[in-house]
């Protein structure tokens, strides 16, 4: 991140905030100045006390009380007065879902003060694990590609999900991996996605339109390889109802996103090598990427660009990538996207997911689904507290609860036919805390991405 000057107070005739468009600067991460200790404290006190002024972001994730708090609790009244020891507090409940900067903060560049919040924790998240490195838990838990394809051996498969239900075997797990017994984790399974869709178009008749080829490489993901194939598979066979051919691409990596969130930035590096190797031929071929997980369409968008301004590939592919509804209303306004639907949907309730939120596309999903006769579609846009591994790490599960409740009332509220929300693990850590509560009033709450939901729709 580049340096920021001291805050001063506003001249006379300035501007309180900014109404300029929003920029974001590239990160030095290699550079020295960046792993400095000292340099990153200096710029945690100097947004520090501008947060602790303003105040806006309070109601968002637990970084912000927590730093109130410290504040509020010290001798000083002011950041000042707060142990720098202390700062690691704030950084460690910061899961980067960019909320702050994308929707609050009124002092994001070009404004003078230059606060980019989540890329300063990221910074401190980095400094921090190349110091101290990271627990093997964490670094297991954020190993996605390892666990799915152990996990989603035969037999293994069977046995990890048998062992998540439990109670004794999760009490073992929390004590081993720190993973919190309550915590609502996926099942895996076998045949995974790439097993169930062998059969890849080679892109005859592609249709172009508007900044769309018309023929779609799938990044699968890893969730969606592993724990959610069904949801692959209703995204392909919903291109495919529209003419777009569509194949999958079979020798990625994890997008790097729980590694960026740990602080672990070589190995996102070793991973953005990994999948640029397929990634930029597919694009070359002219094809299409689209991801079914918000956070790995947020990663090639904008953090690995950010991570290397200057690499070729990464922009090209930050291009050619799309939020699968970002891709469908692509299509629609060129006027080639199908509306034969067979089946409405009632009413939805749409947690629209902070990782699509920040890709700055709209509400897609919601335009979408609502081309659906007799379809409503009421959108809650408030952040789940999941992140992957902060809603079931057993030291943030209780706090990943209560940021989840504001939601779980709106869908309580919206009394809907269908819950649904594109990111499908905040879908599922939302569903989970209204069936622990008793909303599901003896049946399972379902939250089917919102790709699945289109599918019933068509009736294919």
């Amino acid at each position: 991140m580049r340096p920021s000057p001291p805050p001063s107070p506003p001249a006379a005739g300035a501007r309180e905030g900014s109404l300029d468009a929003p920029t974001r600067h590239p990160l030095d991460w290699r550079e020295d100045a960046f792993r400095d200790r000292a340099a990153l404290e200096r710029e945690l006190e100097r947004v520090f006390d501008l947060c602790h002024g303003c105040r806006r972001c309070v109601s968002l994730c637990q970084s912000f009380p927590t730093l109130f708090d410290l504040v509020d609790a010290s001798s000083t009244l002011e950041v000042d007065g707060v142990d720098k020891a202390d700062y690691a507090k704030v950084v460690e409940q910061c899961y980067l879902c960019d909320l702050c900067y994308q929707t609050k903060c009124p002092y994001i560049p070009p404004h003078p003060w230059n606060i980019d919040f989540p890329h300063l924790m990221l910074r401190a998240k980095a400094v921090h694990f190349r110091e101290h490195g990271a627990p093997l838990s964490a670094k297991l838990l954020s190993n996605t590609t390892l666990v799915g394809r152990l996990a989603s051996i035969p037999v293994v498969a069977e046995a990890v999900n048998w062992g998540n239900r439990r109670p004794a075997l999760r009490g073992l797990m929390e004590q081993a991996l720190g993973v919190h017994r309550d915590a609502h984790v996926p099942e895996y399974h076998h045949p995974t996605a790439l097993g169930r869709l062998k059969q890849d178009d080679r892109g005859d008749g592609a249709v172009a339109a508007g900044p769309t080829t018309g023929k779609v490489a799938v990044f699968v993901t890893c969730y969606g390889n592993h724990n959610h194939p069904k949801m692959v598979e209703d995204l392909v066979a919903v291109l495919r109802h529209n003419d777009v051919p569509v194949k999958l691409i079979r020798q990625d990596r994890c997008c790097g996103m729980p590694k960026l969130e740990l602080g672990d930035l070589d190995s996102v590096a070793a991973y953005k090598e990994r999948n640029m190797a397929v990634l930029r031929e597919a694009v070359a071929d002219g094809w299409d990427i689209v991801a079914p997980i918000p956070s790995c369409v947020l990663m090639f968008k904008q953090e690995l660009p950010l991570m290397f301004p200057d690499d070729a590939d990464v922009l090209a592919v930050k291009r050619a990538i799309f939020d699968p509804f970002e891709y469908l209303m692509h299509r629609r306004a060129a006027g080639v996207l199908k509306t034969d639907f067979r089946n409405p949907l009632g009413k939805v309730a749409w947690q629209a997911a902070c990782h699509q939120r920040v890709q700055n596309i709209g509400p897609k999903t919601k335009q979408v689904l609502e081309l659906v006769p007799d379809t409503q579609v009421v959108a809650i846009e408030r952040c789940s507290g999941h992140d992957g591994t902060y809603g079931v790490k057993q030291a943030t599960y209780p706090l990943a609860r209560k940021i989840a409740r504001p939601v779980e009332q709106r869908v309580r509220q919206a009394g809907a036919d269908h819950f649904t929300s594109d990111c499908v693990m905040a879908g599922a850590h939302i569903a989970h805390g209204l069936d622990a509560n008793g909303e599901g009033e003896g049946a399972r709450i379902d939250a089917a991405h919102p790709v699945s939901l289109l599918r019933l729709a068509y009736g294919i």
